[in-house]
């Protein structure tokens, strides 16, 4: 069988541009002229296979990099825009859509956005009452759909700040060290900024008084957290000139998406620096991502440490690829990131199959699943519940499950998979990403028929579900 035509000239740029090699250096390293690497970088030539053999053999890359993440997301993103009734006299085949993500992916992005504007639009026209006078419907993206979208596209890899984050992390001795004694010195050296308990009532995590230099933390809420709020302080003052720079790239359309957006890379800073790329990821290796070792290794809550798991992006030094959410209880996803085939309903409920509903009556353990979705992709799921911030009897603990896992075939990497027996189809549960689009059409728990499928009712007969799915 023919190899199908590799064009992923973003992902090679990447790999350049991550080694700050230009691209006559890269040519040379890989023995190829540069004006062939700058076709292969403009999507305008694919990779051929000795092109593939040098990445690997140059690079120690693994294969699997350069042929999912950025374009394995958008292409789920389109095809779940297509599937909506808008579009049921046009429905294209996979060639397709992949043509137009590979080819023209700024195009396959503006329909993307255009598809969420419409919806936007479509289901607050559902819902108008009589304020409508008084309300305006917005077709664009809210400032935060807008932040969430442009991490989710850019891999939820950050490469100037992580690499900044991690050489003062090395300078400071983070991993050895009194973390908070660190910090707290730290920004009193070099920022002068005194570190102080909050005066009590105060219901705040952190406040920073830029005339006094004074920043007051929370004195209930965990070490973890704490740490984390020294750390983002840190980014703000010393990482503001990239996060800038960084957040000019969004092209946001509005002042409060930049805003948000820079808070995300605030707290991106503060994940790094406390949980530096190179040292982290070894130890997860080490420890075959065991998330409460981790934890304790590195004084970081569970939350955090599967945060930065899902953030190993780094080009040529890639981690496990994983997925990863965050769900209240409502089935909300608030955090989302996913480097696996598995991919993320944009609207709609999560799967009520998965696992990471169950967390909630499962406190304090790490249950697993071994899932499968109708794409016949297959998972190990792990979920636990979280209890965020701290206080006494009266304070109100928010609370959230989270979802974590990667697909099976890098299952031998997680202590979690020992004893489950992954050669058994009858072990996997059958999930999938969202009922409305989902292609199961015997689910005893479908909540809502799959779009643009015909339904048949026979009031003869009643099943599953009080009707039958037919085709397109």
């Amino acid at each position: 069988m023919a190899m199908r035509k590799l064009f992923i000239g973003r992902k090679i740029r990447s790999l350049r541009e991550g080694l700050k090699a230009t691209q006559s250096q890269f040519a040379d390293r890989i023995g190829i002229s540069t004006s062939y690497l700058n076709q292969i970088e403009n999507n305008q030539r694919p990779v051929s296979a000795a092109v593939l053999v040098a990445l690997v053999d140059k690079f120690q890359i693994d294969l699997s990099e350069l042929s999912a993440g950025e374009g394995d997301r958008l292409l789920s993103a389109l095809s779940e825009a297509l599937t909506d009734p808008l579009f049921e006299s046009y429905t294209p085949n996979l060639q397709e859509l992949k043509l137009i993500t590979q080819n023209a992916p700024s195009l396959a992005h503006a329909l993307v956005r255009a598809h969420q504007a419409y919806r936007r639009n479509s289901e607050q026209l559902a819902s108008l009452n009589d304020s409508m006078g008084r309300s305006t419907l917005a077709a664009e993206a809210t400032p935060y759909e807008e932040v969430r979208d442009f991490f989710h596209f850019v891999d939820n890899y950050i490469h100037d700040l992580d690499v900044q984050a991690e050489e003062l992390a090395g300078e400071l001795g983070l991993e050895h060290d009194d973390r908070h004694a660190v910090l707290t010195n730290y920004l009193q050296r070099v920022h002068n900024v005194k570190v102080v308990r909050a005066e009590p009532g105060r219901d705040i995590l952190r406040y920073f008084d830029a005339k006094t230099r004074i920043l007051s933390l929370n004195a209930y809420i965990p070490a973890t957290s704490r740490d984390f709020q020294l750390a983002l302080q840190i980014a703000q003052l010393q990482a503001a000139e990239t996060v800038d720079k960084v957040a000019k790239t969004g092209n946001f359309r509005t002042k409060e998406a930049a805003d948000i957006c820079r808070i995300g890379l605030h707290n991106y800073f503060a994940g790094a620096l406390l949980l530096p790329y190179r040292a982290f990821q070894s130890a997860a290796n080490q420890l075959r991502h065991d998330l409460e070792l981790l934890a304790s290794r590195f004084g970081a809550s569970l939350e955090q440490v599967c945060h930065r798991l899902s953030t190993l992006q780094r080009p040529g030094e890639k981690g496990v690829p994983v997925f990863f959410a965050r769900v209240d209880r409502a089935g909300n996803i608030t955090k989302r990131h996913s480097a696996t085939k598995l991919q993320f309903a944009r609207f709609g409920a999560a799967c009520p199959l998965w696992n990471v509903h169950q967390a909630f009556e499962a406190h304090g353990r790490i249950i697993r699943q071994l899932a499968e979705t109708p794409d016949g992709v297959r998972y190990l799921c792990l979920a636990t519940q979280i209890t965020k911030g701290g206080g006494g009897f009266n304070s109100s603990l928010p609370q959230y499950a989270i979802a974590f896992g990667c697909e099976i075939s890098y299952a031998s990497a997680f202590v979690y998979a020992d004893d489950l027996d992954l050669s058994n189809r009858s072990s996997f549960d059958p999930i999938g990403i969202s009922c409305r689009i989902c292609e199961r059409t015997q689910c005893f728990q479908r909540a809502v028929p799959p779009l643009m499928r015909k339904l048949h009712v026979d009031h003869d007969v009643r099943t599953v579900l009080p009707y039958s799915i037919g085709d397109n």
